[in-house]
């Protein structure tokens, strides 16, 4: 197992940067919260991505994937964090594209095809409160005829405002079942507001009726592909918290460099010399957690659960660390709005709780290893 990225992971993290610099700065995320954009991403971005093949990374060639492998796909959400660049990506094609890969039928693959496109978008809906506990459902599923009837509500679903369809999770048959729900007026969608101004909504089905063909997977069988489905989601959020951390401890390093005080650069103090060496060691901790678990990931024998929360708690531990250092360097200027530094701030307070936070992968990983 390798514990750093290979020199095409590397060509392709280069590429991901070069084309967000250019394309997808920090200063268009600044104006996509400023302008209140509906989708709170940029539709045309997102479709350049497409085009570059970002949708198709790990899936393999007979699906219409480019079988490049999680840590190539690791790289680009690195990328994406650097440059606080919103986009489905997360959503639609690590979530529920893995789910579609796991579970799919041939007809459902059509679904797939058009996410790894781009042409179709789909967004997984599977918390039903704030915190994240995946494993507790209320929603629930009658059988109607040769259908189902779907009633219950879905909080913090990810990119879950105007999608082609979601992909939600019930209580059926003593077990987890999970349901391709296309865009209907009969789902009340509600959009939620969170700190980070991305695409946030919650979901409620009333008596919503759905064909037999809805049914992803085996009748109250699907927790399994579920959780695994969800890992490589938190993993990829792992990526996209390092990539904000990085560039959040570069910008301090700079600070240091250039700001003065009582005549001197204020990097020459030792005691700040000494919290940024703790940040760096961290920082470097925290990457190899990510590249070890990205690894294994690429492997669908292998069970990630463990190497996963190991990442997530440490990810959220370091981006806490080096988010409150880089305010606390940067002095009153790093609380104001003239600084990217709040941008980062919310989003990686957003991105630590999102699919459990800290105390939830700490108590997750002790489970596992007991």
């Amino acid at each position: 197992m390798s514990m750093v990225y290979s020199e095409d992971d590397r060509m392709l993290a280069d590429t991901a940067e070069e084309f967000l610099a250019a394309q997808s700065p920090v200063s268009a995320q600044r104006a996509l919260r400023d302008s209140a954009a509906p989708l709170n991403y940029d539709p045309k971005i997102w479709q350049k991505m497409m085009e570059l093949g970002w949708g198709a990374i790990t899936f393999p060639e007979e699906l219409g994937g480019l079988d490049f492998g999680y840590k190539g796909l690791g790289a680009v959400f690195e990328a994406t964090g650097k440059h606080l660049t919103a986009a489905p990506m997360l959503s639609s094609v690590v979530l529920c594209g893995s789910l579609l890969q796991q579970l799919a039928n041939k007809e459902q693959q059509t679904w797939l095809t058009d996410i790894i496109s781009g042409e179709k978008r789909l967004a997984l809906a599977v918390d039903e409160q704030a915190r994240h506990q995946p494993e507790r459902i209320d929603t629930s599923v009658t059988n109607d005829g040769g259908g189902y009837i779907l009633n219950g509500k879905k909080a913090m679903v990810i990119d879950g405002v105007s999608p082609d369809g979601w992909i939600v999770s019930a209580k059926h048959q003593d077990g987890c079942s999970l349901f391709i729900v296309p865009y209907s007026e009969q789902v009340k969608v509600k959009r939620i507001k969170l700190i980070d101004s991305r695409n946030y909504a919650e979901l409620s089905f009333h008596d919503l009726k759905l064909p037999a063909e809805a049914l992803l997977g085996s009748a109250g069988g699907s927790a399994k592909a579920l959780d695994r489905a969800l890992d490589l989601g938190r993993l990829c959020l792992c990526s996209e918290m390092l990539g904000a951390a990085k560039l959040l401890f570069n910008m301090t390093i700079e600070y240091l460099k250039v700001r003065e005080q009582f005549g001197v650069k204020i990097g020459t103090f030792q005691a700040l010399q000494h919290r940024a060496a703790r940040c760096f060691v961290e920082l470097e901790l925290a990457q190899s957690c990510v590249i070890s678990a990205l690894s294994i990931a690429d492997n669908p024998e292998e069970n990630i659960a463990s190497s996963v929360s190991l990442a997530k708690w440490k990810l959220s531990k370091v981006a806490d660390l080096i988010s409150g250092e880089a305010i606390q360097m940067h002095g009153g200027i790093g609380v104001t709005d003239e600084l990217d530094i709040g941008l980062y701030l919310k989003r990686i307070r957003v991105a630590q709780i999102c699919f459990g936070d800290a105390d939830f992968h700490q108590a997750r990983f002790s489970s596992l290893l007991a």
